[in-house]
């Protein structure tokens, strides 16, 4: 039998009664609130308040189509039904935004977080975020965060003038760290939060020690987990052949229906007017276990991690280190220069700092983290066409 959860009857009175009162949440972040790094520019309008503006920003950012090549958790499948990154990030902001409207917060703020990010996300998922920061701290000694990447493309790549509110939820939104409770830290202003950014860069601990500044980033944190829980079973029952009834069974459900809904409706239980979001303890040990079966059952399976291992991660040492020969011994025929550099020139935005006297490893990260997986195979096979590492893709007849 289906297992589904609904709101309280008392909740769902109160909450209709405090609408038509008009009464509004004292723990939602305002838009009069809005910190840009440059205030004299992109002030919210009527037609476009502060973080709509964010919002059109990050859909238009240059990099926001490559979403759509870019593995969730199944790299080298033909298979349209298994998810991209791009139907990850939609799932995270319309479960944020539900939650948002259930709980009277920032919607607009919430969307923009949820949309940027994974903007800044590698090629092939988790697996080549870990072999870009294995080669960078190798290297140069600093370390590599898909969160904080985000923040750069939308800061430096591209720099966009994005609020402080939306780039600190960016920055902490981070889906691994699961708590009970979740409870905003007001940030001072820029300098704090370029603090926070440096550090991050030469110790990987301090990114997850990032808490978002507003109860909105807060919501798009634990959204990036529901998301992402459930949809990963879906799709490994189509990728592995994984059937639902593997995965424990218990007051979440086991299909990712269940597992959304049930988990909205406990936070929203637990979080109305309070200045936190929160989860009762069945529910969260519940969604700690749920964590642990999709480990155990996906993502640490041969299949998922395998090829990654054996293949990408040489692949990407060794594209990296081309890609800094061609750089530094200035081949400006190279695509580096012609796929990168001028690309991201030809966005025209004002810059503080032209884009090539960014330190050399940083272009070079900057480039790869911004490839799709496609593309990262198709440049690999162009610069090395005689390499013994070879990508094969199960198509959607392999298993008859």
């Amino acid at each position: 039998m289906p297992n589904y959860k609904f709101l309280s009857p008392e909740l769902e009175a109160q909450i209709k009664a405090d609408r038509a009162a008009g009464k509004v949440n004292p723990y939602a972040f305002r838009d009069e609130n809005v910190i840009r790094r440059h205030p004299d520019r992109d002030r919210g309008t009527l037609l476009r308040p502060p973080f709509i503006r964010d919002i059109d920003k990050i859909l238009h950012c240059p990099y926001y189509n490559r979403y759509a090549d870019k593995t969730q958790v199944f790299s080298f499948y033909k298979n349209d039904d298994i998810s991209r990154r791009s139907l990850h990030v939609q799932l995270v902001s319309r479960i944020a935004r539900s939650l948002g409207h259930a709980l009277c917060l920032n919607t607009d703020l919430i969307e923009a977080i949820a949309l940027g990010h994974d903007i800044g996300h590698t090629p092939f998922g988790h697996a080549g975020e870990e072999y870009l920061d294995e080669v960078l701290r190798e290297t140069e000694g600093i370390r590599f965060s898909h969160n904080i990447q985000s923040v750069r493309v939308l800061q430096q790549v591209f720099p966009f003038n994005i609020s402080l509110q939306t780039l600190s939820g960016i920055a902490s939104h981070d889906g691994e760290l699961e708590l009970r409770e979740y409870r905003p830290k007001e940030i001072s202003g820029f300098n704090e939060f370029d603090q926070q950014i440096e550090a991050c860069l030469t110790d990987k601990a301090k990114v997850k020690k990032l808490i978002p500044s507003t109860l909105e980033g807060c919501v798009m944190r634990i959204a990036d987990i529901i998301a992402y829980l459930g949809k990963d079973r879906q799709d490994a029952e189509r990728a592995l052949h994984i059937p639902h009834e593997d995965f424990r069974d218990g007051v979440l459900g086991k299909i990712n229906a269940e597992i959304i809904n049930n988990l909205m409706v406990n936070i929203v239980e637990n979080s109305y007017g309070k200045p936190y979001i929160k989860m009762d303890e069945d529910h969260f040990c519940a969604l700690q276990d749920a964590k642990r079966d999709n480990y155990a059952i996906i993502y640490k399976v041969p299949e998922v991690r395998e090829v990654c291992d054996n293949v990408i991660r040489p692949m990407m040492k060794q594209l990296y280190f081309r890609l800094l020969e061609d750089l530094k011994k200035n081949r400006t025929d190279a695509p580096i220069f012609r796929h990168h550099i001028k690309y991201i020139n030809e966005a025209h935005y004002k810059r503080d700092l032209p884009y090539e006297q960014n330190p050399p490893h940083q272009i070079v990260s900057d480039y790869i983290a911004s490839m799709t997986d496609d593309y990262f195979i198709d440049l690999y096979n162009h610069l090395f066409p005689d390499s013994k590492y070879k990508i094969e893709y199960k198509g959607y007849f392999d298993n008859n």
